[in-house]
């Protein structure tokens, strides 16, 4: 299938003329050192009880982290080679509900961690989902996917499971309804990247022809992997720096000491939702310490808090979709509008 991309030279021009990104190199850097301290030094790193931390944090993070990165590229990479008329056909009109809600049954249904499913939602902004559809996306999907619904349910139960997923969908959805509503007004700015759908676009003809169109053969697939790996810089950059942030974090802080604060109580709640905020945790790491702080700590609204407060409040998050909109305001509005809903549903998990 054809590609869709415009402006490829335009693009490429403005890439050339592109000074050094040093986040990028000196992030990239320093977690390739720690990575290779914590694997082959371990002896001289033990010396230092902060540096070994540091890299055994770095080391932990990249393990789990790498797959999900490593597929969310491929799906970027797939995603450029799909006409923009398709990717909105499934999406749904952005503006409406019928679109938040494909948007949030996609972002439940991909089997992602939350780093890879904040490159997919960057490129499908870029492909014409509405600012709604891509929060939507991105709220209902860092825990949701497949693989970690079962083992949350192995973790807390089904019904607490079910319960979990039931209400971030309804954020998700709730959200995105509100940033679509800013956008129509005016105080967020309007997707760029927007266009119509023809009037005569039918969707399975033309897939059908544009897949008798393409050549699946090694050049088709290598540029994939290119167009994923190129596009998915501006994510990766942020993810690097925030390993490096996470290891400076754990070195000051006494992680053993989080449970005993995480009660049932508007204290623990506060305490849970500064902890998931501060500190950069992948879908794989904040599952199982959500699973402690209902099951031990005894607040299930703490729990949930944890697991959505990290994708709300993430820096990582807000720089992204600040980088993929163009717009600070946009970016700093997912916590704005996503919090303090997330606060109340958790406040009443605890209480009943």
């Amino acid at each position: 299938m054809s590609s869709s991309c415009h402006g490829n030279g335009e693009n490429s021009d403005k890439h050339s003329k592109r000074s050094i990104d040093f986040l990028f190199w000196g992030s990239l850097i320093g977690v390739s050192t720690l990575f290779v301290l914590g694997l082959y030094f371990s002896q001289v790193v033990s010396a230092l009880p902060w540096l070994e931390t540091m890299a055994h944090t770095t080391h932990q993070m990249v393990h789990a982290m790498w797959w999900g990165v490593a597929i969310g590229a491929l799906f970027i990479g797939l995603l450029s080679k799909i006409p923009r008329d398709f990717i909105m056909s499934v999406l749904g009109k952005g503006g409406t509900l019928s679109g938040l809600f494909r948007a949030t049954a996609a972002g439940v249904l991909l089997d992602l961690c939350s780093h890879g499913i904040l490159m997919v939602g960057a490129k499908l902004y870029e492909r014409g989902a509405s600012a709604g559809q891509v929060i939507a996306f991105l709220l209902a999907s860092p825990w949701n996917s497949f693989s970690l619904t079962l083992v949350l349910i192995g973790l807390i139960g089904l019904q607490w499971t079910l319960a979990f997923i039931a209400l971030s969908m309804l954020i998700a959805i709730t959200t995105g309804f509100v940033f679509d509503r800013l956008v129509d007004r005016g105080t967020l700015p309007r997707n760029f990247n927007t266009t119509s759908l023809p009037e005569d676009f039918e969707f399975w003809p033309e897939a059908k022809r544009g897949l008798a169109r393409t050549d699946f053969d090694f050049r088709f697939f290598a540029d994939v992997i290119v167009r994923g790996v190129m596009d998915s810089r501006m994510v990766v950059r942020w993810l690097l720096f925030g390993i490096l942030l996470a290891g400076i974090l754990r070195a000051l802080l006494e992680p053993a000491q989080y449970e005993q604060f995480f009660g049932p109580t508007l204290v623990g709640l506060a305490i849970t939702i500064f902890v998931a905020t501060v500190l950069e945790v992948c879908s794989e790491g904040s599952t199982p310490v959500a699973a402690d702080i209902l099951t031990r700590a005894g607040a299930p609204g703490n729990s949930f808090a944890f697991l959505m407060a990290g994708v709300a409040t993430d820096y990582t998050e807000v720089m992204v979709l600040k980088d993929t909109t163009r717009s600070w305001k946009l970016a700093l509005f997912l916590p704005l509008i996503a919090l303090p809903q997330i606060v109340v549903v958790a406040w009443f998990m605890n209480a009943y």
